[in-house]
């Protein structure tokens, strides 16, 4: 299992997050692409919260492809266009991550591709090498 890395001698994280995490060998890792937050519909949600929920959506399909849950996640890098959007995000991170939460970056970015797009979401997860894997395309 991964180990939750939080030395005494720096200052603890700023929200949940944790500051580093560490992956023992012999497990399987997926990266996922960023995504955004926009549904199989082609719908775009106006609310970055909602973005945030589709992102976080589109990541857990990736993941149980390959046999594994957000439970499996060890590493989010997200992006917002703006700060007033970084709470919204942070609030569906937080519930969704409870305990245990993965090492994570938050950056406010210019833009995305389309002007809709207010957050992106990348993570790293990491898994058992013996846990069953999903459909392979």
């Amino acid at each position: 299992m991964p180990r939750i890395l939080a030395p005494a001698s720096i200052r603890p994280p700023f929200a949940r997050y944790s500051h580093g995490v560490e992956v023992p060998p012999g497990m399987r890792l997926v990266l996922t692409s960023g995504q955004l937050g926009i549904g199989p519909d082609e719908i775009i949600p106006e609310d970055a919260g909602a973005q945030a929920e589709l992102c976080f959506a589109n990541i857990a399909a990736i993941l149980a492809e390959a046999g594994m849950t957000l439970a499996d996640v060890v590493r989010i890098n997200a992006f917002v266009t703006d700060r007033a959007h970084m709470r919204a995000y942070m609030d569906v991170r937080d519930r969704l991550f409870p305990v245990d939460p993965p090492a994570s970056t938050l950056l406010i970015v210019a833009g995305f591709t389309r002007p809709e797009f207010k957050v992106e979401v990348e993570v790293t997860a990491a898994a058992k090498a013996d846990m069953p894997r999903g459909p392979h395309r």
